[in-house]
């Protein structure tokens, strides 16, 4: 991983933890931190900016696709991910679970046919619409993978 780039986000991380103490508003930087926390730690090869359906590929060359959460200490029930495209090729899904400092406490990946399921499940409009699981039917069909 690039020494510098890892310099920037530490930065980055302690300057949207700021923000967001004096603004009550993310800073908007998850996502990059999610990722490049993602990529250092499981030794994920990130793809091109903008790529769509996936962000990083995995050492047995799996399409996965990086979605992260800054969780408050007591988080509420009902905390969702960012929209999962069934139209776009990736091969998995890596959960990023953070601290509000974007500190990784865990890491949670499903397998492309188990989010199929559960996004087109009946009942839901936030999941069959809008492709948005929850972090607690994200936990229940994955596997720790970190953490």
């Amino acid at each position: 991983m690039n020494l510098e780039i890892d310099e920037i986000l530490t930065e980055a991380k302690k300057l949207a933890h700021r923000y967001k103490k004096l603004t009550g508003k993310p800073l908007g930087i998850t996502g990059e931190i999610t990722e490049f926390n993602a990529a250092k730690i499981l030794s994920l090869k990130l793809a091109d900016a903008r790529t769509a359906g996936y962000d990083a590929i995995g050492n047995d060359q799996r399409k996965i696709q990086i979605k992260g959460r800054c969780l408050p200490p007591n988080p509420k029930p009902g905390q969702r991910l960012g929209s999962i495209r069934l139209d776009h090729e990736w091969d998995a899904v890596l959960l990023v679970l953070m601290d509000e400092s974007f500190d990784v406490l865990e890491m949670w990946e499903a397998a492309r046919p188990e989010i199929e399921e559960a996004l087109l499940a009946p009942g839901s409009k936030a999941r069959n619409e809008r492709g948005a699981l929850s972090v607690s039917k994200f936990k229940q069909i994955g596997i720790k993978v970190y953490g």
